[in-house]
């Protein structure tokens, strides 16, 4: 029986996993690691099922508090980067400050966000905005700085306004710089909302997880990071799926990463 490429390719990833799951409850059990300092597979998976319910509530928590920050990051994002890529002066004026912000760690405005708001859903939004929102900035900025200047020549030749470039020309150009973003922030939006679940929440897989940990639960533990990573995955997959359908224009290879 003979594979196809193509089916070879997709299954990869499915494969990958499983290759990955089989060694670690290979090594798990030939070295009869006790579950608290790494729990095999298979006890994660009983984790998993015994406290499904709990696992499914504080997972659709931090799922709403990932999304609500993600979108307020994309509105942000998208308007400061067109103010960014548009004008060279407040490319100059904004950009450092922008890095600045960008390397100072997110974890730290965690305690002045409770301070401020208290403990909740309220810090883990905007931690989840605060540390995804500048891959948007940066790629749409970079999307409209990079418009090929003979064709805004060419453009202004033609009576076409400061304006009508950007909407017309420069934001369809920067469409797979904004998508290639997306897909960077959300996965950065997870992030962000578990550290501040972590630090000062009572709901969220983040939470649960800090409480398993502190009774030792660490199959709990691994099940909610699982559950963290699949929906990343799935969330990444879904832009991704948008970027193929909308800006298929802008690649070549059907088969580039993506």
């Amino acid at each position: 029986m003979v594979i196809k490429p193509s089916t070879l390719i997709k299954a990869a990833p499915w494969l990958l996993t499983v290759a990955i799951f089989l060694i670690w409850e290979i090594i798990c059990t030939g070295l009869a690691i006790p579950d608290y300092l790494m729990p095999a597979p298979s006890a994660i998976w009983v984790s998993g099922v015994e406290y499904a319910g709990p696992i499914m509530m504080h997972a659709m928590q931090t799922l709403w508090t990932t999304l609500a920050g993600f979108a307020i990051a994309v509105v942000v994002g998208m308007m400061l980067g067109l103010a960014v890529g548009a004008s060279p002066l407040v490319y100059k004026a904004c950009y450092p400050l922008l890095v600045g912000f960008n390397s100072i760690p997110k974890v730290a405005f965690v305690p002045v966000l409770v301070v401020w708001f208290g403990i909740g859903t309220i810090p883990a939004i905007l931690t989840a905005f605060l540390i995804s929102f500048f891959p948007v900035v940066v790629n749409v900025a970079t999307g409209l700085a990079t418009l090929e200047p003979e064709l805004e020549d060419v453009l202004r030749s033609l009576g076409a306004r400061r304006w009508q470039i950007l909407i017309k020309v420069g934001i369809p150009r920067s469409l797979p710089f904004f998508f290639a973003s997306l897909k960077v922030a959300i996965t950065l939006a997870f992030v962000g909302s578990v550290i501040s679940e972590t630090v000062a929440s009572n709901l969220g897989i983040g939470y649960l997880m800090m409480s398993a940990s502190s009774s030792m639960n660490m199959p709990l533990v691994f099940a909610g990071l699982i559950v963290i990573g699949v929906m990343g995955v799935v969330m990444y997959e879904l832009f991704a799926l948008a970027e193929r359908r909308l800006t298929g224009w802008a690649h070549r290879n059907p088969n580039a990463p993506g």
